[in-house]
């Protein structure tokens, strides 16, 4: 069965008098990357504060089911609101009554945008809904102008996934985006191709976790499936800590995945206890095979096999020192269980917990770049990726080294 698509919705709504001059703005978030979907904001005149938020809410709701096709239905999405609105989301999960004559028509309206099983609500503190906060200020800053919210003059901030290379003007970064969305909102009913093939419905997405540090990892020693095996070190346990905090509020991972390999275990045991999920352990996602280079640095694998490390650096097919395996062989190994992965996990976010060389031949492969990409991608401790693999064989790389939750 095709698992539901995931969003994440912040809305918010404010007045200048309460009752005063009032509007709302809401966001749509791929929970995964983090990336901004789509962006609604409104002035609606006169009102109150919680007509406002409820009007924000209702927008978010439209929004979301915009970006789906046949959203209405059962199972298609599902969608967590989260707003600093205590009223709007006590009332909406069915915890408070609605006894005001104002709220209770909003109220149903929003009601009737998805399936009640479809949407969950979540109170968020004021600082942590900014995006949503920003929207509904410039709406109202317009209306004080006479004039509507113009998607390309907001600063609220915009995320999208990280990009890699020189720096550029964020603010027309922003807008260009926020035009994008646009089209993409106006054209929802056409099919489209490519990029917005959204009638391939929802794709196995893995997320990619990098094990936390161990005593090799800050001396940049080789450190494959052939060597000692080690623990995680002290600062690879916080590590650990850090990244199962960040998926819990995430809230998006149905299944854990690891590597065999015991500092990929103990992380992936670390999240799992977090998220209240098993570990599943799969063999093909285990590090390479670093012969007699195992434990050494690339200094000392310079001094004692130099032309081997040169013959290594110049060709995937050539393997490490003493029988170890060659990139070649390891991408081969890889593709095998991201295929049986993919297969069995369609529709579904799953966290596969592994290393360095699968991780960045998953990367590579999704974007169809040469093997020697592997020796040009950064890739930290505990750090996330995200790849999407759709029905029709596309893949969509979402995410690549991302450490924020660690800092």
């Amino acid at each position: 069965m095709t698992q539901p698509r995931q969003f994440v919705i912040e809305a918010d709504g404010g007045s200048r008098g309460n009752p005063g001059p009032a509007g709302y703005g809401a966001v749509v978030i791929d929970p995964v990357t983090g990336e901004t979907l789509a962006e609604a904001a409104e002035y609606i005149g006169v009102a109150t504060n919680n007509v406002a938020e409820y009007k924000g809410l209702i927008a978010g709701l439209k929004a979301a089911k915009a970006l789906v096709p046949d959203a209405s239905a059962e199972g298609v999405l599902q969608v967590r609101v989260r707003m600093d609105s205590k009223l709007v989301v006590e009332q909406m999960s069915g915890r408070w009554k609605i006894k005001h004559p104002d709220m209770k028509p909003l109220a149903a309206e929003a009601a009737r945008i998805l399936p009640a099983s479809a949407v969950t609500y979540e109170w968020i503190p004021r600082e942590k809904n900014k995006h949503a906060d920003r929207l509904a200020n410039e709406a109202m800053d317009a209306g004080k102008r006479g004039k509507q919210w113009e998607p390309s003059a907001s600063t609220a901030a915009l995320h999208l996934p990280p990009v890699s290379g020189p720096p550029g003007d964020a603010a027309a970064g922003a807008a260009k985006a926020r035009a994008a969305m646009s089209t993409r909102r106006e054209t929802a009913a056409t099919p489209q191709v490519g990029w917005g093939a959204a009638d391939l419905g929802a794709p196995a997405t893995f997320v990619l976790l990098r094990h936390g540090e161990t005593a090799l990892t800050p001396e940049k020693r080789f450190s494959g499936s052939g060597g000692s095996d080690p623990e995680l070190s002290a600062a690879g346990r916080h590590q650990a800590e850090r990244v199962a905090e960040s998926l819990a509020a995430r809230g998006t991972i149905q299944e854990i995945i690891s590597s065999p390999l015991r500092r990929c275990r103990e992380t992936a045991a670390t999240v799992g206890a977090r998220l209240g999920l098993p570990v599943q352990i799969e063999d093909g996602l285990r590090e390479t095979d670093f012969g007699a280079w195992e434990g050494l640095t690339f200094a000392e694998v310079r001094e004692r096999y130099g032309p081997d490390l040169d013959a290594w650096l110049a060709s995937t097919r050539t393997p490490p020192t003493g029988g170890g395996e060659s990139f070649a062989e390891v991408a081969r190994r890889v593709s095998a269980a991201r295929d049986r992965l993919t297969a069995r996990h369609a529709g579904r976010t799953v966290l596969l917990v592994t290393h360095v060389t699968p991780i960045k031949t998953l990367a590579r492969l999704a974007l169809g770049a040469p093997p020697e990409s592997l020796f040009r991608m950064e890739l930290s401790a505990a750090s996330l990726s995200a790849v999407a693999y759709y029905a029709d064989g596309n893949t969509s790389l979402r995410l690549l080294n991302d450490t924020s939750h660690l800092r």
